[in-house]
């Protein structure tokens, strides 16, 4: 991941995103066709490779059930 200012929040972010993923139960694979997105895409996002934006995030959360404000905070 490219250092940034902001590399711990994204990194936090990711880590979030993963353990809310696996609390529920979901395979990269699965979460990633319930967002029409492939498996590599939530991969990505998991190891940092790629930074989500507040509308991917809203999607993503949407389906883990999660408002946007629980991964930002």
């Amino acid at each position: 991941m490219k250092k940034t200012r902001f590399a711990k929040e994204y990194k936090k972010l990711a880590q979030k995103l993963k353990d809310t993923r696996k609390k529920a139960r979901l395979e990269q694979t699965e979460l990633a066709m319930r967002l029409g997105k492939h498996q590599s895409y939530i991969s990505k996002i998991e190891t940092g490779a790629r930074h989500v934006d507040i509308f991917e995030l809203k999607e993503i959360g949407q389906v883990l059930k999660k408002d946007v404000s629980y991964f930002i905070n």
